[in-house]
């Protein structure tokens, strides 16, 4: 059952993370130039592809187990709190929902009111769509990394990557938008239940912590995790709707 949850969770975070990616190379594309927006969102891809090759084996072979595990799940449960907190305050209305429709318009604005190079490549599209892709692929390598490693299932970490990238790209060709109907947060909080809970699981198996139920466990955590989260949503929300009662009040 940890099999699915890790796919789930390795899906899920590309899916996110390559909608964003996705949005920047749009904004590249529309105000400076297409071919060359393509051409770094590829270079970016290959640098990411070689990474999880390059450093992946390497990690398993020079690293002792447990170290792994205790690194990999401190790495998980940094990257699942930053984005299950983003996640519950937008639930509880304490932050402002993502809005991809405004960071595209953003972004061209910006990006239109650079001068345009006369040679036929623009090195601005390229660098923009480049570092896109590349720094939010990055938290995708990280993911895929750690899950796949701790799990010995690299291969089938970095399938679901790519299948989440491939998919993305193919929806993002077709309507030729930032995909601003994607409910992101509902995304982002389902990753960070995952990661937080495989966090909490190899960090512990690090220590030598011996699960009652093995694998199994996983799922008791993301079931836990999930009922916080729950009622941590449910408290803010009241703060903040008393809060803004007894401001109306005054």
């Amino acid at each position: 059952m940890s099999t699915y949850v890790l796919v789930a969770a390795v899906f899920l975070a590309s899916c996110v993370e390559m909608v964003e990616a996705l949005t920047i190379v749009l904004a590249a594309g529309t105000s400076r130039s297409w071919r060359s927006a393509l051409e770094g969102s590829a270079a970016g891809i290959a640098v990411l592809t070689l990474l999880v090759v390059g450093i992946g084996p390497s990690l398993v072979k020079y690293v002792p187990i447990g170290s792994l595990r205790f690194i990999i799940g401190a790495l998980l449960l940094i990257f699942g709190l930053q984005w299950l907190r983003k996640a519950i305050l937008r639930s509880a209305g304490l932050k402002a929902m993502h809005n991809e429709d405004q960071i595209f318009e953003d972004e061209v604005k910006r990006l239109r009111s650079i001068p345009k190079s006369t040679s036929g490549r623009d090195s601005t599209a390229f660098a923009v769509a480049f570092k896109g892709v590349f720094l939010e692929g990055l938290e995708v390598v990280i993911v895929v990394l750690t899950l796949g490693l701790t799990n010995h299932k690299l291969l089938l970490a970095s399938v679901s990557a790519l299948a989440a990238v491939i998919l993305v790209g193919i929806v993002g060709a077709i309507v030729s938008k930032q995909l601003s109907k994607v409910p992101e947060n509902a995304m982002k909080m389902g990753v960070g239940l995952m990661l937080v809970s495989f966090g909490s699981f190899w960090s512990g198996e690090g220590m030598g912590v011996h699960w009652p139920a093995s694998d199994a466990s996983i799922l008791l955590l993301l079931l836990a995790y999930s009922v916080a989260t729950a009622l941590m949503i449910r408290v803010l929300s009241w703060q903040y709707k008393g809060r803004l009662t007894s401001r109306g009040a005054v």
